[in-house]
């Protein structure tokens, strides 16, 4: 047969080669060679036309696939254009009315003289009144619970509001900074201005059908965290065929600071003539004209205004989502340190409007296949994870009286709280009874503090990435130990141990990567010949949310609990971590400057007489108070109480101290002088380094590392400091792993690392395969000659990223008694790949 003529097949030539493009879109020569042999359908057809026809299948699918991108993307693009023109239409309602409302009041102004020029207060009184008449504050009769009638006059009040929120003028709304609209957007989110309460408004498109959304928006604690129950006590059914539901809910204070909320709520779902479905709710209390429910102890009673969800379907599928969430959190009874926690419509925005909106997004996209999970995990296991972390973690910080805690008495300090829980069943499971006979409960360790000019985001961020920094090896071991059959004893404090070395392994993340899953893997290092035992790897499943610094009003969070290499799905879990809660509004400008800021806490050099850094430029514009809970979990057995009771108290103090102490370095306005903070070049230590690197490359290959004008100690460091190429140094042991000592600016942006984390590095990290064996191969001309060349490579810096460099130096660095003091490196034009 011709191998150029066009081939007809047959129906049953194309199902067979429909069948093999099923296993294999691309076969080889040899494949189909032997698909001709093996199948007598196909032995009249030439190779060539076979390879022809797999050519033209995998175009034909590739082309499918982009229509049906481009037709999504289409569909996102129309449905978006839709919101657009109503939020437009409702921009210029608003418009019109603020018109009115000034041409009312220039008028009011106009003729106000010619009436009256009396000023008493009694005429003030009689304005007062006759104001409050024009705008009367709605008084509802009292309605009976029980009368069905009652509530529905009340539900189609609520309605109403609600409607007039989330497509209407009623609430002036303003958008929030960095949320614009797109197809591939959160949506478009705004927050109130100048309204009782906090409220804030969003509109979104998803793929999944409207029943579907009401569904996952209906079903409140599986993606609002802060929620801690939701208990419907009556349903009733109404004419035009939706529900009313008397409901209750109670939420997690989010700090120690405060205590929790709970709303007593009616909820109504009903369908509009256009077929949308509308969930809204809003609180029953006296001024609404229904009955308040009782008190509960340890809540404060909070009020939610006309809130809910407005879901429409969308032409080709999907829906678009309207949601307005507005509360009355009573302010007044919180510390006023931390009211603007219960009054930023931002954290309100983040907390649960813009997170009902991921939550539904996730899902679609899980639905859809979009995503895909390592690990064998199915996404709903791995949400369930998150969720038990983060439940965890704020039952801990509240210590219910109905789970079961109680609190221990104080050492004199109030700084730490220390809480008992001796029934922990419904915290971490029954079963764990069984793993300790001697089983005595659960302690919790927890306090809350202010940091002022700390961004949350960067301060959580630096905690996941250098553990070491505030944990101590023996506690995490402790409570690793606590899974096994029997615990270790009580852990001391180990000022000369062995940090231990992460390494992160990633579980799962959401769409916009604003929370991730993650096991952490601690490889462990025996502190003396006698704690070989405890140098083992221990395993922790660790949430990390927040860590955009650009996220107006985002909470950062990161909240861990220890688990065995079994990781069973029913794993117990006892959480324990990190929040920080921006107390005031973001005023850093968006751009470069925002997110050029790195971890460094040597940036002090550029600060001198008669010097300013750009750094120091931001502390005017960077000021910002935010609120940090910590809280850490043990368990104990029954006659270990007070030892780990004093144990957990010691830990959490030290860990407190090294946060403040990571706070201040990578505070913006540390480069103040209002800190009193010495610059790095007035360090004995550093000069004579800086003094032996620079004559120790002059000595070995006789050129010059810096070209220093002057030979002052001050100017080497600080060139040293400014060098372009990466310069390091790491420790001279022979028996132990080489790690960083020293590093300029250049070396620890390509480490991505800090002066203070640097310790924890290893050469040997850090180098790929082929680089490790070059340092090897060099190593001993190095010790003889001096120094040597090393040719371009690779490297990973500390947050796994992979590093290109065209050459590298390595030389010895000798102290003034000609001592071999470290190695040197220095890698010449460098470049994340």
């Amino acid at each position: 047969m011709d191998s150029s003529k066009y081939v007809r097949y047959t129906a049953e030539q194309v199902e067979t080669l429909e069948r093999v493009y099923a296993d294999c879109p691309k076969p080889s020569s040899l494949r189909r060679q032997q698909l001709i042999r093996e199948c007598p359908l196909l032995s009249h057809i030439e190779p060539k036309q076979i390879k022809v026809w797999f050519q033209n299948r995998r175009c034909r699918e590739k082309q499918r696939k982009e229509s049906c991108q481009l037709q999504t993307v289409n569909r996102k693009l129309s449905a978006m254009n839709k919101l657009l023109m109503e939020e437009n239409d409702r921009l210029q309602k608003h418009v019109s009315h603020l018109v009115y409302e000034n041409g009312y009041m220039k008028q009011k102004l106009h003729t106000a003289p010619a009436t009256t020029t009396d000023n008493s207060c009694e005429s003030v009184v009689v304005s007062g009144q006759n104001q409050q008449q024009q705008n009367p504050t709605p008084q509802h009769p009292q309605r009976d619970a029980n009368n069905p009638a009652g509530l529905l006059a009340i539900a189609e009040e609520t309605l109403a509001e609600f409607l007039s929120k989330a497509t209407g003028t009623a609430v002036d709304w303003v958008q929030m900074i960095g949320m614009k609209p797109g197809p591939e957007s959160i949506g478009i989110v705004a927050v109130s201005r100048n309204c009782s309460g906090v409220a804030a408004r969003a509109c979104g498109l998803v793929s999944l059908e409207p029943a579907k959304v009401a569904e996952i928006l209906k079903d409140r604690p599986s993606w609002y965290r802060d929620c801690r129950s939701v208990d419907t006590l009556n349903v009733l059914p109404t004419g035009n065929g939706g529900t009313i539901e008397l409901m209750y809910m109670q939420t997690y204070a989010p700090t120690t600071l405060a205590a929790a909320r709970d709303f007593w709520t009616i909820r109504y779902t009903t369908s509009l003539e256009d077929g949308s479905l509308v969930i809204c709710e809003r609180s029953l209390t006296s001024s609404t004209g229904g009955p308040p429910g009782p008190p509960t102890l340890n809540f404060v009673r909070a009020e939610m205004l006309p809130s809910g969800y407005l879901v429409r379907p969308c032409e080709g599928g999907g829906s678009i989502i309207n949601i307005v969430d507005h509360l009355d959190l009573d302010v007044w009874t919180v510390p006023e340190v931390i009211r603007p926690l219960y009054e930023s419509s931002k954290i309100l925005a983040q907390k649960m409007t813009i997170a009902a909106l991921r939550h539904i997004r996730q899902i679609a996209q899980e639905t859809s296949g979009e995503i895909q999970y390592g690990g064998g995990r199915q996404p709903a296991v791995l949400r369930t994870f998150s969720q038990r972390l983060c439940r965890g973690f704020n039952d801990a910080v509240n210590g219910f009286v109905d789970d079961g805690w109680s609190l221990l008495c104080s050492d004199g300090m109030e700084d730490v709280t220390i809480a008992i829980n001796s029934s922990p069943n419904k915290l971490i499971g029954s079963h764990y009874h069984s793993m300790l006979p001697t089983f005595g409960g659960v302690l919790c360790a927890k306090a809350s503090m202010l940091l002022q000019d700390v961004p949350p985001a960067l301060l959580v961020r630096f905690l996941r990435e250098h553990r070491s920094e505030w944990a101590d090896y023996g506690v995490d071991s402790y409570s690793a130990a606590c899974l096994k059959a029997s615990a270790y004893a009580v852990p001391c404090a180990r000022p000369g141990g062995i940090p231990s070395s992460q390494v992160i392994l990633p579980l799962a993340h959401t769409v916009e990567h604003e929370e991730s899953l993650e096991v952490v893997r601690l490889e462990g290092h025996a502190f003396s010949p006698q704690d070989v035992a405890l140098a083992r790897d221990m395993y922790l499943l660790q949430l990390c949310s927040g860590v955009d610094e650009n996220a107006v009003g985002a909470c950062a969070q990161l909240v861990f609990a220890p688990i065995d290499e079994s990781f069973a799905d029913d794993a117990p879990l006892l959480s324990s971590g990190f929040r920080v809660i921006p107390l005031d509004p973001k005023s850093v400008p968006d751009g470069p400057a925002a997110t050029a800021r790195t971890l460094d806490l040597a940036s002090a050099l550029d600060v001198g007489p008669g010097n300013r850094s750009a750094g120091e430029s931001d502390v005017n514009n960077y000021n910002r108070r935010s609120v940090l809970t910590i809280a850490f979990q043990f368990t104990f057995e029954s006659h270990m109480q007070d030892d780990v009771a004093f144990m957990a108290r010691q830990y959490v103090r030290s860990v407190v101290g090294s946060v403040q102490r990571v706070a201040m370095a990578i505070s913006p306005s540390r480069l103040g002088s209002q800190l009193g903070l010495k610059s790095l070049p007035g360090s004995p230590e550093a000069l004579t380094l800086a003094q032996w690197i620079c004559r120790s490359y002059r000595v070995h290959t006789g050129g010059e590392l810096l070209r220093a004008n002057s030979q002052s100690e001050d100017v080497l460091l600080k060139q040293l400091w400014r060098h372009p190429d990466a310069i390091m140094c790491c420790s001279l042991k022979t028996n132990a792993s080489p790690v960083f000592t020293f590093a300029n600016q250049a070396g620890l942006d390509m480490l991505e690392t800090t002066l203070v984390a640097l310790q924890d590095i290893m050469l040997e990290k850090i180098l790929d395969e082929g680089g490790r064996k070059v340092l090897c191969h060099e190593f001993s001309k190095i010790m003889q000659q001096g120094f040597a060349h090393l040719p371009a490579g690779m490297c990973v810096s500390s947050m796994g990223r992979a590093v290109s460099y065209e050459q590298a130096i390595a030389w010895k660095v000798l102290n003034d008694d000609d001592v071999n003091h470290c190695l040197a490196f220095s890698f010449v034009n460098w470049s994340f790949v």
